[in-house]
C-alpha cells in the first residue's frame, strides 16, 4: 500500500491539531505528516496521495508558512496524483474569506495536473463568500472546519472525510 503525504501550515496549532488527527484515523503507518514550514517542493514527489490542509487567515489569507512556501508550491508537478485539502476558517468574524486558502491551494494543485478528492457538502456552515466552493456552490473543494464557531463538530467531521477519502484515493 502506498503512503500518504499530509502537508500542513498552522501558526496557532489547530490545523497541526486536525492533521494529527486525520493522520491518526488514516493510519499513522500510511500517513507522513509533514510540516510546510520545514517542507520542500521534493518532498511531494515521494507521494502519489497527497493531504493538504491550512487555516485561512484575516482577510483570505494564507497561513504564513504557506506564505513563505507559496512559489515552490506552484511549480509542484501535481501530474497523476490524488489530492485532497482540508481548511480551517471562522465562518462568523471571516464569513466573507471563509476557507479562501483552501480554495486557493486546491486551484494550484489542480492546475497542476492533480486529481481531486474529498470534496464535501457546504450544508451546516453559513457564510457569504469562499474560494473554497465549487461553481454550483453545494460543495467545498476539501473538508471545511471552523474550530472558532464549530469545534463540537470537528471530530464527526473528520471522520466522515477520512472515510470517504479513503475510498477515493483507495487507500
Amino acid at each position: 500500500m502506498s503512503k500518504v503525504g499530509l502537508f500542513y501550515g498552522t501558526d496557532t496549532g489547530n490545523t497541526e491539531r486536525v492533521a494529527d488527527m486525520i493522520k491518526d484515523k488514516i493510519g499513522a503507518d500510511i500517513c507522513e505528516v509533514h510540516d510546510i514550514a520545514t517542507a520542500s517542493a521534493g518532498d511531494f514527489a515521494k507521494y502519489d496521495k497527497i493531504i493538504l490542509g491550512q487555516p485561512t487567515w484575516y482577510y483570505g489569507e494564507l497561513q504564513s508558512s504557506w506564505d513563505d512556501f507559496w512559489d515552490d508550491f506552484k511549480g509542484i508537478d501535481f501530474t497523476g496524483k490524488t489530492v485532497a485539502c482540508f481548511g480551517l476558517g471562522d465562518q462568523a468574524d471571516y464569513s466573507e474569506y471563509f476557507l479562501d486558502a483552501m480554495g486557493l491551494m486546491h486551484d494550484i494543485a489542480i492546475e497542476n495536473g492533480a486529481v481531486p478528492a474529498g470534496y464535501t457538502s457546504t450544508d451546516g456552515f453559513e457564510f457569504d463568500e469562499s474560494k473554497a466552493i465549487t461553481e454550483d456552490e453545494e460543495f467545498f473543494v476539501g473538508l471545511g472546519i471552523d474550530e472558532d464557531q464549530q469545534p463540537e463538530l470537528t471530530a464527526g467531521r473528520i471522520d466522515e472525510w477520512v472515510d470517504q477519502i479513503k475510498e477515493e484515493m483507495e487507500i
